[in-house]
């Protein structure tokens, strides 16, 4: 059993659809895979969320969504301006740490970013990491601005205690730029490690089909795929 949390340095980043590949992956390995998210905001009670977009991406059918608030702020905030209550996540915990018992994979995505308050009382995803024990995959931009979301990410991972279980680029533009260019080297010496992944954008669009073959390609082994980031360096450098 296993379980890993999916944050972001932002929002925005391309969390979902990090963690529809991830889960795709884990099902064609013939994984049993769960899919939480402790809180959705920015829709309607009767519109589609994240948790419907893995559903079709990835043909995920086991997910959970323990609350969701109509206005697009950071949980807590939305909330408190809805009159509704905040999502607990000590309940949280327990429900995926028993769906852990019974799946091979459960995948937990946050809201926005790592320290982005679920309560009143400041609980954040990086919170129910740590009680839960899971590594973080962190999702970030390939743009400008995206080192010091990063480095301001892994460093609170770090002084939490949180295990960094991989950064992929959740966005990667068809035509990237200097910047984007450069930045793979600098995201990858941020997290002294090899990038674990970077997916093309638009994939939200994708069919299950194509959505699964891009996975294949912008993942890595640990996650299922076959994604070098050698070869990515290599073939992004500027010239």
């Amino acid at each position: 059993m296993s379980v890993l949390v999916v944050s972001g340095t932002d929002t925005g980043v391309g969390k979902t659809v990090v963690m529809a590949a991830v889960a795709a992956l884990a099902r064609e390995r013939g994984a049993s895979v769960a899919v939480v998210k402790p809180a959705q905001t920015g829709i309607g009670p009767d519109e589609p969320g994240d948790l419907d977009e893995v559903r079709r991406l990835a043909g995920v059918t086991t997910t959970f969504e323990f609350a969701r608030y109509p206005d697009p702020l950071a949980p807590a905030a939305a909330a408190r301006r809805s009159g509704l209550p905040p999502v607990s996540l000590p309940q949280v915990a327990a429900r995926v740490a028993e769906l852990a018992e019974t799946h091979r994979l459960v995948l937990v995505e946050g809201a926005g970013g790592l320290l982005v308050r679920f309560d009143e009382d400041g609980a954040t995803i990086a919170d129910l990491a740590h009680t839960l024990g899971a590594p973080v995959l962190v999702v970030a931009r390939a743009t400008l601005g995206t080192l010091n979301h990063t480095a301001l990410t892994l460093e609170a991972m770090a002084n939490r205690g949180l295990d960094l279980a991989g950064l992929v680029i959740g966005a990667w533009p068809e035509r990237p730029g200097l910047a984007e260019r450069l930045n793979v080297a600098d995201l990858e010496m941020l997290a002294a490690r090899p990038l674990a992944g970077a997916l093309p954008e638009g994939l939200s669009d994708a069919t299950p089909e194509s959505f699964a073959e891009a996975a294949r390609a912008g993942l890595a082994p640990l996650l299922g795929g076959h994604f070098d980031s050698l070869t990515f360096r290599h073939t992004v450098k500027p010239r």
